[in-house]
C-alpha cells in the first residue's frame, strides 16, 4: 500500500521548549492512522505542520512524495478541534458558504445525507447540539471531496451515543477509500477506527503500529478485577499471583485464566462482583509512560 503522507523527522521549537522533537510518520493511502498521547505530549503541534498551518523548525511532510504545496490544499480535508461558526446563518447557508471557496466539491446533496443533516437544514448554528455541529463540521471539511481527512479530537465533549454515531461516519468515510488521520483521547474511540495507531509522548513517538499489534505485543495475559475489599491485603505473595491496586480494585494479571479462578475459589476469595477483560490501548501507555492518557 503507498505512502499518501510522510512525516520526516519533524522538529518544533519554542525556544528551549521542543515541542516536536524527531517525529517521522509514514501514513498510507486508504488507511485510518491515530495519534495518541496526553495532553502536552505534542499531537497537535505534530498534526498542524502535516496540515501545513505551522512550519516545521526542521523535518519535512510529504505529500504523494512531494513537499505540501497546491495539490494538498485541494485534496486535504480539515476538522478542526475548535472552530467557530458564524451566528444567525442556517446549516444550508454554512454549507453554501464554503461550498463556494472551493473549484471542485462534492454534491452537496451527498455530504448532506451522509453526515444525517436532513434535519436541521434550516436550523440557525447557535441552536445545534453537540453531535449536530460535529456532524455540520465533518460536512465542511468533506465539501472539497478530500482524499486525506484531519480529524483532531472529534468527539471530545460528546456523549456516549453521539460518539458512536460519529464513529459511523467515520467507518462510511473509510469505505470510500479516504485517508484519516484522528487525533484523540479516546482508546476505544482509537481502537475503533484506526488501522495504525502512534502513541507520542514528550514530543516524541514512543510506540507505533496496529492497534491488536500493539496489545499483543506488550502484553500476553488478561485481566481480572475485584474489589480490594474483597482481597486480603498479604494474600499476592501466598497465591503467587501478580496483582496491583487500582484506586478501590484489585487488578490480577494472569495467563491462564481457569487455573487463576480455580486458586481464588480455594482461597475463598468471592467472586460475585470478578470482572474480566483483555488489555486496552490505556493500560499499554501506562505501561509505557506510567501515566494516564488524559493527564
Amino acid at each position: 500500500m503507498p505512502l499518501l503522507l510522510e512525516a520526516r523527522d519533524l522538529q518544533k521549537h519554542y525556544g528551549e521548549v521542543k515541542a516536536v522533537n524527531g517525529v517521522s510518520l509514514p501514513i498510507k493511502e486508504g488507511t485510518c492512522f491515530g495519534l495518541l498521547g496526553p495532553n502536552g505530549a505534542g499531537k497537535t503541534t505534530t498534526v498542524e505542520m502535516m496540515e501545513g498551518i505551522l512550519t516545521p523548525t526542521s523535518g519535512q511532510v510529504l505529500y504523494r512524495g512531494e513537499p505540501l504545496g497546491t495539490r494538498f490544499k485541494e485534496e486535504a480535508g480539515i476538522m478542526f478541534q475548535s472552530t467557530a461558526l458564524q451566528d444567525h446563518i442556517t446549516v444550508q447557508e454554512i454549507l453554501n458558504l464554503f461550498q463556494n471557496l472551493y473549484v471542485n466539491c462534492r454534491p452537496q446533496a451527498e455530504v448532506i445525507e451522509q453526515c444525517a443533516l436532513e434535519d436541521f437544514l434550516n436550523r440557525d448554528s447557535k441552536k445545534l447540539s453537540g453531535g449536530q455541529r460535529q456532524r455540520l463540521l465533518l460536512a465542511i471539511s468533506l465539501i472539497n471531496d478530500p482524499q486525506v481527512l484531519f480529524l483532531d479530537e472529534p468527539t471530545t465533549g460528546l456523549d456516549p451515543q453521539s460518539r458512536r454515531n460519529f464513529w459511523d461516519l467515520v467507518h462510511t468515510i473509510k469505505t470510500q477509500k479516504k485517508t484519516v488521520i484522528l487525533t484523540t483521547h479516546y482508546m476505544e474511540e482509537a481502537y475503533e477506527l484506526c488501522d495504525e495507531i502512534a502513541i507520542m509522548d514528550h514530543g516524541q513517538v514512543i510506540a507505533s503500529g496496529s492497534p491488536y499489534g500493539l496489545l499483543k505485543e506488550h502484553f500476553s495475559h488478561s485481566v481480572l478485577s475485584l474489589p480490594a475489599t474483597e482481597v486480603p491485603k498479604d494474600i499476592s505473595s501466598s497465591l503467587n499471583l501478580t496483582m496491583h491496586r487500582f484506586k478501590d480494585k484489585i487488578e490480577i494479571f494472569s495467563d491462564d485464566i481457569n487455573s487463576t479462578l480455580q486458586l481464588l475459589m480455594q482461597n475463598q476469595i468471592p467472586l460475585d462482583h470478578l470482572q474480566i477483560r483483555s488489555h486496552t490501548l490505556e493500560d499499554l501507555f501506562l505501561e509505557l509512560t506510567g501515566r494516564q492518557l488524559r493527564a
